[in-house]
């Protein structure tokens, strides 16, 4: 990633902005590590000790040698530079994260080198490269300050009487453990110590040696080069030879006569010693990465980098772990690397010095590199929060992953490809233990920390395809290597013709790897090329996913602004990217991960670049990817292939890689060789092992003239003119650049740490960002799941996208779930658990139950708030309003075996009842336990803010979530079935033995005994008296409920029945059923059904609307209001007749939702039965029409029925087709004519109790079902028997009428009518 800054002047040009030394301060002498201080003083303030009392006290229970002190930037050339200003406690503070470090002669130490970054406000990066190496001190006041502090160490030690590694014992406190696993000095690397070095520091007979660090700082990720440069440097310091030329001349050349390589091109310059290469990439090409990333894949392994890539890409929390800091660096910069065209939008901190630890408690995404202690165990760690948080444990080669989330598209063929490549190399790609996530209890790893790294790094070592000598091999070349006398020993060997044969050969098996180099190239230039190759073809592998994923991502772009200015100012409101038509045309397998992808800032930040493109210029990343979706579509001419889910290869890895060979083997540009400068002869004098204090007058300015200085002054000059003229075009210059950092902040809260003036002011103001941030966050999350939600409401009122998906809302609510997550870790004063939502509730449930029991001692009346009770209701028992009752049934769901599971689906089901604010607001109420959980500055502690997080929350209210019934769809709920009679008393009473079943979109009870004494008698308001059955039952989750099957078996004296209606409730979410029936159940009444498939819609319970809970978006195909399903029969007793065109606009009405149903995707249908057959249905509709004119009422008779025209007619054609009558008529009407004898038959002979009417519902369902109905009806109106039962008028007998009919049920063919099983249970067709 570039991370060239705002420029002026000649920024672009330099390859190095600054060279700078860090070490101790001489004059100051030995300062104990404020940092340190400051972190004394935020545990103090945490343990709620006097903060200041605490900073004061010097810590003389550790060893002196493995205590941190102050170290300070001795000198930086230059003084400053306009465009990038010099961060000097940001630069000390990552050069040197640990502060100073000492040892003596006895613990010999290898310079280190490790590179750093830092990320400015706007967002644009700087890089610093550092070698540290030991220095021998020669302060006498410094060796005699270590003296004294050693005396104390051991006279406190002598004192305690304890051993000095007592101080850092691990606490419960998360910050504390935290320190003393960064534990400061790093231990004894040389096995042989002897007892006397552990003894410490003497003065009179060790020598004393204090780290430096010498770092450079370049605008763009020159890694290598950087690398090269600096031990060629540090070889000058320690070599016994002075250098060729003073360091001052290489320094120089550096900062002022080394140009940046132009785009595409490749440069070479001068070291002390060897020239050194670095190439840049093409404009089209991939941006510069000089981390190696085989390194990366080597240290985890590919499925663990694919899996913790995934978790960046969905904006996890990311922590790196390692005692290495340039591999935490590496690891860091690899997966940032990998995103493209993507870019990280959040905290980015891959070395997090040990004075910024209580970053970890960032409530945001953030990807932070964390140094471990050697051979400190992980299970040591206390995280402030994990419930969203992806741990890379580097060294020890395994990640700890987040509960769910959704895989990789195609991660299986990914990984393939990935490993090919890599083996190609040379490197093995089956590295890494398999990744754990936290539904495993035992995630921490079992085996001493010590034991599994040495496992892990022999593995490593010994993989002969990893093209790794055996780890005992390598160190002993290094030892030769590295070692004058061996190397002069075997020089003597040879010529006297001894042969040392096992170094020969360790030789040769290192030097066949670079044997490959041409001429003159050193092994050092081949490492370097094979590594740009490899990491050239891993980014395309990962580019050309992208590209395949993305392909039509324009197409969905929502371009809606006529310029920048009111694009910016209205970018908190506009939709820019059409979400939903995106994800249905994607393939089924990438949802999951997509859907909660384009949720992520990331992805909105992408999306906004690209729509500020068409008034500016492109961003790179963008302009690179865009350029390769139209190079891909040129290729491929049928844009659908490009949406298939099968597994497309990268093709342009050979390009790729030739393009930076060819760069690498052809220079095109040649830097000034370094050379003497006008200076004073005999400062800065050579000495070996000490760097030299530079002379800063010649090192501050560069030289007045060169030629590509003076190019750049040109380009400049034609930039600026340009600007002039462009400046007052359109948008006032600073204006514009306020906006868009406004646009492309929106949601990212705090993008960076200060890295610099730490003090507990800047703390506080750090966490007040924070707390705002995420107040921010739930602001536009509820928002959003609102607009979602509402629907085409929401289009109405000008919101873009009309409908929201299943998987969408999952999302989405998924996110909120995560948030709050992230919100009760904020500021947590002990952890305890994975999840600290659900660790806060189990507190206040823990002291709510204990206050319970003393209550019940004292007063055995419950006080807990009841809903009121609506008249439809009266029968309903209320449910408690009661958050620890929810609890209880999630603690009781054998199915969720985690602490953040149990959280997520607390949420899900607080959600769904439309108590989550209520819930979260009695949580919190308790001020004295939140006291005890939380910071002074933890967001739930912020009063102002917690009241409106809680008003949002409460917004939701306004819709209807089902996200806990849909989710967990085996779970075992109660049930509660109450059978309201109408009104009198005799109807109640019955001695026949009723039955229920009950059936919802996921399956259905079973049929289900009442017990006959169960009848219960309630008052309603004016003290009437009503009585009703109610009965419970447990079964498995029946999801939203559809129908309720409700019968009698007829037995006794009163076995007749007249039922008002059927409650169901859901006795975990409280959501409750109505279906309304208004009929009799018996022999000889009614149309002598002993059984009816009733159809039901939710119940609004009338308590809601004062609570705030009520205003809720219709359900899908809520019927106008659904009063008693009266039978049509007893309606034309009471001169209530449809008219004709009523009639008519009914059968349309009704046909027309149906085919609607079948419009709307498949996740957002609703119920098909409820359109078939409940109020408005289209059975309704077509009863209504039979009763159109039918002779039903006989005066002295029983009332008559359609179905008894059905059956008569069927008669007739039975009749008819014995005497042959039928014979004459055409073969497909005979074939009508049995099919509908056959089904009407079936229906008869079926051995449910069904009445007429029940009957009659069955074959309009059955006749839709089978496409069968049109072609039924015109033998119903052929039918002689026509004439006796309907009347002239009839719209039976308008033969204009029927055709119209017959025409607009035939429109029902093209759709797939299925059936509920409750509907034809027991028909035999």
């Amino acid at each position: 990633m570039s991370g060239s800054s705002a420029v002026s002047g000649a920024a672009p040009c330099r390859f190095a902005h600054y060279f700078a030394i860090c070490g101790i301060d001489t004059e100051t002498g030995l300062e104990p590590d404020e940092l340190a201080a400051l972190y004394q003083w935020l545990e103090a303030d945490r343990q709620g000790r006097d903060p200041d009392a605490a900073a004061t006290g010097e810590n003389f229970e550790q060893s002196p040698l493995k205590r941190t002190f102050k170290s300070k930037v001795l000198a930086r050339y230059p003084e400053n530079v306009e465009w990038n200003p010099f961060d000097q406690d940001a630069v000390n503070m990552l050069c040197m994260p640990k502060g100073l470090s000492f040892r003596t002669q006895a613990d010999q130490r290898p310079p280190q080198f490790h590179s750093f970054i830092i990320t400015k406000e706007d967002g644009s990066r700087t890089y610093g490269f550092v070698n540290t190496f030991y220095e021998e001190v020669t302060s006498p006041q410094i060796c005699s300050a270590m003296q004294t502090l050693y005396q104390m160490h051991n006279a406190q030690s002598a004192a305690a009487n304890t051993p000095s590694s007592s101080s850092a014992s691990s606490s419960s406190s998360s910050m504390d453990s935290l320190a003393s696993s960064l534990d400061e000095a790093d231990p004894p690397t040389c096995p042989s110590s002897s007892s006397r070095r552990v003894g410490g520091y003497d003065s009179s007979r060790d020598t004393l040696y204090v780290s430096k660090a010498l770092c450079l700082i370049t605008p763009m990720p020159f890694m290598h080069a950087c690398r090269r440069f600096l031990s060629q440097l540090h070889r000058a310091v320690t070599s016994a030879a002075a250098p060729p030329l003073p360091l001052e001349s290489y320094v120089h050349n550096i900062l002022y006569e080394v140009p940046l390589p132009a785009p595409g091109r490749s440069l070479k310059f001068h070291g002390v010693y060897e020239p050194i290469v670095c190439q840049r990439p093409g404009l089209g090409e991939l941006q510069l990465a000089d981390f190696p990333l085989g390194e990366a894949f080597s240290l985890l392994g590919v499925e663990n980098l694919v899996q913790v890539f995934t978790c960046t890409l969905l904006e996890m929390q990311i922590l790196l772990y390692s005692h290495d800091y340039q591999r935490l660096m590496t690891a860091a910069e690899a997966i940032t690397t990998l995103l493209f065209p993507f870019q990280w939008q959040h905290v980015y901190v891959p070395i997090l010095p040990a004075s910024l630890l209580h970053f970890l408690d960032a409530p945001v995404p953030y990807l932070m590199g964390l140094q471990s202690k050697d051979g400190a165990d992980r299970s040591k760690l206390e995280l402030p929060q994990e419930a969203n948080l992806c741990f890379v444990d580097i060294d020890n080669h395994y990640i700890e992953l987040p509960e769910d989330f959704p895989q990789f598209p195609n991660k299986a063929e990914f990984i393939q490809e990935l490993s090919e490549v890599l083996l190609s190399y040379g490197i093995s790609a089956n590295m890494g233990a398999p990744p754990r996530t936290r539904t495993n209890p035992g995630s921490t790893p079992s085996t001493p920390a010590r034991e599994r790294k040495t496992a892990a790094l022999r593995q490593l070592e010994d993989d002969g395809r990893n093209g790794n000598l055996a780890g005992e091999e390598l160190a002993v070349l290094e030892l030769l290597q590295g070692n004058a006398t061996l190397e002069r020993l075997q020089a003597l060997t040879k010529r006297t013709g001894v042969t040392v044969a096992r170094v020969d050969a360790l030789r040769a098996g290192v030097r066949a790897q670079a044997s490959e180099g041409q001429g003159g190239r050193t092994a050092a230039d081949e490492e370097e090329l094979r590594n740009a190759k490899l990491n050239v073809q891993l980014r395309e592998v990962f580019a050309s996913r992208f590209t395949t994923m993305f392909a039509d991502y324009e197409a969905f772009v929502i371009q809606s602004a006529p310029d920048l200015e009111s694009w910016l100012t209205n970018r908190e409101q506009m939709h820019n990217f059409d979400k939903a038509s995106f994800l249905s045309d994607q393939p089924e397998p990438y949802l999951p991960f997509l859907s909660h992808f384009i949720e992520t800032q990331m992805f909105a930040t992408f999306i906004d670049n690209k729509i500020m493109s068409q008034w500016e210029e492109k961003e790179p990343l963008l302009r690179v990817f865009d350029g390769r979706i139209d190079k891909a579509r040129l290729y491929n001419v049928r844009a659908p292939s490009l949406r298939s889910s099968s597994y497309q290869r990268c093709s342009i890895l050979k390009e790729s890689a030739q393009a930076i060979e060819q760069r690498l083997m052809k220079i095109d540009h040649t830097a000034i060789h370094p050379h003497l400068l006008d200076m004073k002869i005999g400062q800065g004098k050579y000495e070996q092992g000490f760097f030299p204090k530079l002379q800063a007058d010649v090192l501050n300015t560069g030289p007045t003239s060169n030629k590509w200085s003076h190019r750049t002054a040109t380009a400049q000059r034609r930039k600026d003119r340009h600007r002039q003229q462009t400046e007052h075009l359109g948008l006032d210059n600073d204006l514009k650049e306020k906006y868009i950092q406004e646009a492309r902040s929106l949601g990212k809260n705090l993008r960076q740490p200060k890295l610099s003036d730490l003090s507990p002011a800047v703390i506080a103001q750090t966490n007040w960002k924070f707390v705002e941030g995420l107040l921010k966050e739930c602001r536009m999350k509820t928002k959003r799941m609102l607009v979602e939600k509402m629907g085409r409401e929401a289009v109405e009122l000008g919101h873009g996208e009309a409908n929201i998906t299943g998987l969408e809302e999952n999302t989405l609510i998924a996110s909120l779930c995560d948030l709050l997550e992230r919100i009760w870790s904020h500021g947590l004063q002990v952890k305890q658990g994975k999840s600290a939502l659900w660790s806060h509730l189990l507190h206040y449930q823990a002291r709510e139950e204990k206050l319970d029991q003393q209550h019940q001692a004292e007063s055995p009346v419950s006080n807990v708030p009841e809903r009121r009770k609506s008249d439809c209701s009266v029968a309903m028992p209320s449910l408690r309003v009661s958050l620890i009752q929810d609890m209880r049934h999630i603690q009781s769901m054998s199915e969720i075996k985690t602490d953040v599971g149990r959280a997520r689906a607390w949420i899900r089901l607080s959600l769904e009842k439309k108590l989550l604010s209520q819930h979260l607001k009695q949580l919190l109420s308790r001020h004295a336990l939140a006291k005890k959980l939380y910071k002074r500055y933890a967001f739930l502690r912020s009063e102002e803010e917690k009241e409106q997080f809680l008003f949002h929350l409460l917004s939701l209210n306004t819709v209807d979530y089902f996200c806990f019934t849909s989710v967990f769809t085996t779970i075992m709920i109660p049930y509660r079935v109450v059978i309201i009679p109408i009104k009198k008393l005799s109807n109640a009473m019955t001695t026949s033995n009723p039955w229920v079943c009950v059936s919802g979109e996921l399956g259905d009870s079973g049929i289900m005994q009442i017990p006959k004494n169960v009848l219960e008698m309630t008052f309603d308001s004016a003290f009437r008296p009503h009585v009703h059955i109610s009965a419970m039952f447990k079964c498995q989750n029946l999801g939203k409920l559809t129908t309720v099957q409700l019968g009698h078996d007829n037995a006794g004296l009163l076995a007749k029945w007249l039922v008002d209606c059927v409650m169901v409730r859901n006795e975990i979410t409280g959501h409750t059923y109505r279906f309304p029936c208004g009929r009799w159940l018996g022999k000889g009444v009614d149309d002598g059904s002993l059984e009816r498939v009733l159809f039901g819609e939710l119940a609004v319970p009338s308590g809601e609307e004062d609570s705030g809970r009520g205003c809720r978006t219709p359900p899908l195909q809520r019927s106008p209001s659904q009063t008693r399903r009266i039978s049509t029969t007893s309606l034309s007793g009471r001169g209530y007749k449809p008219t004709s065109a009523q009639i008519q606009e009914a059968i349309g009405e009704a046909v027309n939702n149906i085919v609607k149903h079948f419009h709307k995707p498949e996740k957002e249908r609703g119920s098909l039965t409820v359109l078939l057959c409940g109020e408005s249905s289209l059975v309704a509709a077509l009863e209504q029409f039979f009763h159109h004119g039918f002779k039903s009422a006989r005066l002295f008779q029983k009332t008559v029925f359609v179905w008894d025209f059905v059956e008569k007619a069927v008669a007739y054609m039975e009749s008819a087709d014995q005497m042959g009558d039928l014979q004459e008529t055409a073969e497909p009407l005979g074939m009508t004519c049995q099919s509908l004898c056959r089904y009407v038959n079936a229906i008869n002979s079926t051995p449910r109790n069904i009445g007429k009417d029940g009957k009659f519902q069955l074959l309009v369902c059955l006749g839709a079902r089978d496409r069968l109905l049109p072609q039924w009806l015109p033998l119903l109106v052929e039918c002689p028997v026509i004439p006796r039962m309907y009347e002239d008028a009839a719209l039976l007998r308008d033969r204009t009428t029927v055709n119209a009919l017959i025409g607009v049920l035939e429109t029902l063919h093209d759709f797939p009518v299925t059936l509920e099983a409750s509907l034809v249970k027991g028909i035999d067709l």
